[in-house]
């Protein structure tokens, strides 16, 4: 596979404070490190994040050592943030489609000894449309409207293969009549050079400035609304002894949070981290929350966490919605499972692994068991070897 390029194609602001970005530097960088030659394209937004002084996009996103990919900035449409946000469908669709027109128009040229690797519906269907013969497209959610929905099945005719981000997507492509064989599942992951040397709990108290004696429940990640941190905060109101940390999120809906958990003492926002400080979050907790609502169909069906797979590397216990999203990526035994959308549910889910010790350790291990398949360099090992496979089939 040496010396095969490899164009990786993600509509996502770089940096970014979403976890989109992350996952997409991550899983670049490690396809290189599958000896791939890998461009990465993403969007040219106007309003661009600065990285922290000394370093750059790898070192922000804590990527290990080893070759790095080609980045290229693709020009879009972008007036999204120049409206109210109850304008910004349009604008937002725009922007979706001018991306992806201009990236498959940077990639045709190249196209018949490239491999495409597109998260982006619509730039693979312009690039099957113009016959490059070895696109795959990686698909987090099937979309629900008729036109986007006439786009998916028209690039699926014409990709080499598809990634489902989990199970549900995977059922829901079968189900619209993508062929099976056509299809792979591949869960998010983690890097695992963030989690080789997590500091010890008192440690990372200490760093985060967090009692020692207290009971900790961590959520880290963003903050939308189907991501369902609002039950977890109305879940502390049951737990006025459990300390509630959550790390995430962009500037306003923390501000959201924060007014929701006005008055609660028990509960610590801390919004928006660097991706370096989360292993910390989770080192410093007992046991993590993933709360989310069994509305919409990613969060109940589609969703792959990042902070599931860092939980996982992290060793900390979890407790989870009963959703497929989750159950699909979690056994029993490796999380307590608690009814959506329900915060007394959820409390006493958290408080009844809180009390018991043996489960913790119990689930601890097998989550360590079973994180080493998950690293982003696993993922990308597979991937690469299953496109190789398929680019080869006639």
């Amino acid at each position: 596979m040496s010396g095969q390029r490899l164009a990786f194609v993600a509509n996502t602001r770089l940096p970014s404070e979403r976890a989109q970005a992350l996952q997409v530097v991550q899983m670049a960088a490690a396809f290189a490190r599958a000896a791939l030659e890998v461009e990465l394209l993403h969007a040219r937004r106007r309003r661009e994040h600065p990285l922290p002084a000394g370093q750059d996009l790898w070192s922000h996103y804590g990527v290990p050592s080893g070759p790095r990919p080609t980045v290229r900035a693709i020009p879009c449409s972008d007036w999204i943030e120049s409206v109210p946000v109850a304008l910004q469908y349009i604008p937002a669709r725009m922007q979706e489609l001018s991306f992806a027109r201009n990236a498959a128009r940077a990639l045709r040229e190249h196209a018949a000894h490239t491999w495409v690797y597109s998260r982006e519906i619509e730039c693979a269907l312009h690039l099957v449309r113009a016959g490059a013969p070895h696109v795959f497209l990686e698909v987090h959610r099937v979309p629900g409207g008729r036109t986007r929905r006439r786009w998916l099945d028209a690039a699926v005719r014409g990709v080499r293969g598809v990634v489902a981000i989990s199970g549900g997507v995977r059922e829901d492509l079968v189900a619209a009549g993508v062929p099976a064989d056509k299809l792979c599942v591949e869960h998010d992951g983690y890097e695992a050079a963030r989690f080789a040397r997590l500091p010890s709990r008192e440690a990372a108290r200490d760093a985060l400035k967090l009692p020692q004696g207290a009971s900790i429940v961590a959520y880290t990640g963003g903050l939308l609304e189907w991501k369902g941190v609002d039950v977890l905060v109305d879940a502390a109101r049951e737990l006025d002894s459990v300390l509630f940390v959550i790390a995430g999120g962009m500037a306003a809906d923390v501000e959201k949070l924060r007014a929701r958990a006005a008055g609660l003492a028990n509960v610590r926002i801390d919004g928006f981290q660097a991706p370096e400080r989360v292993p910390t979050y989770l080192a410093a907790a007992d046991v993590a929350a993933l709360p989310n609502r069994a509305q919409p169909a990613i969060s109940a069906r589609y969703t792959s966490p990042l902070k599931l797979f860092e939980c996982m590397a992290a060793g900390l216990p979890m407790v989870a919605s009963d959703l497929p999203a989750l159950r699909d990526c979690l056994a029993e035994g490796e999380a307590r499972f608690a009814q959506p959308d329900d915060p007394r549910a959820l409390a006493a889910a958290i408080a009844g692994l809180l009390a018991d010790r043996a489960g913790r350790a119990s689930m601890r291990e097998r989550l360590l068991a079973r994180a080493a398949a998950h690293t982003w360099d696993a993922r990308a090992t597979r991937i690469a070897r299953w496109m190789r496979e398929r680019a080869s089939d006639r």
